[in-house]
């Protein structure tokens, strides 16, 4: 069977390419290693515009994370009837809601954190701090299955005030579901 012309001609480009890269890589001892030198150097501080640059998109970005998972994975099932005992698909409905309910609070956290770069978004979003804070146990109980209705009633009312928190800052957050990697990832 005859090899097409493009796979030879790939591989020879391939070949010479990591030659030639190999034979770059060499250093001779009057040149420094830049990567080397440059994470010995301090970093330069940021201003207060730089940090303020886009703190409405990372949280917008961070909330309608934590939005999406606590929708799709706690609020979702639980209207569905999942989190009731002998249910279709109890055990593992109870673990995914106790994965996106330590990402939903994880992923609070960070837009709390990035709400205090914007003086809109810091003043809507302060007053919520101590209901994410209560979100903290949540998911260990979401993943044992206790206490459920409570739990989720928790994610959603906390999300639905960070959403009109946002919404009042001029930054509306809408729902944005996390692929798997994301959730086991944190």
């Amino acid at each position: 069977m005859p090899v097409p012309i493009r796979r030879p001609i790939v591989a020879l480009t391939l070949s010479c390419a990591l030659l030639a890269g190999a034979t770059a890589c060499g250093s001779d001892s009057t040149t420094k290693d830049t990567a080397a030198v440059a994470a010995t150097a301090p970093p330069s501080p940021s201003t207060s515009a730089e940090k303020q640059k886009f703190a409405k998109t990372r949280f917008v970005a961070n909330a309608g994370l934590a939005a999406g998972a606590t929708y799709q994975w706690i609020v979702k099932p639980w209207k569905a009837g999942k989190f009731k005992k002998g249910a279709n698909g109890h055990k593992l409905a109870l673990v995914k809601a106790g994965l996106a309910g330590t990402f939903a609070y994880n992923r609070l956290k960070a837009a709390a954190k990035n709400a205090e770069g914007d003086p809109a978004l810091s003043k809507a979003i302060a007053p919520l701090t101590a209901g994410i804070e209560t979100l903290k146990g949540l998911p260990s109980k979401l993943r044992k299955g206790d206490g459920t209705d409570g739990a989720v009633s928790s994610f959603d009312d906390v999300i639905n005030k960070v959403k009109d928190a946002g919404k009042s800052a001029g930054a509306e957050v809408k729902d944005q579901v996390p692929s798997a990697s994301q959730l086991t990832g944190g």
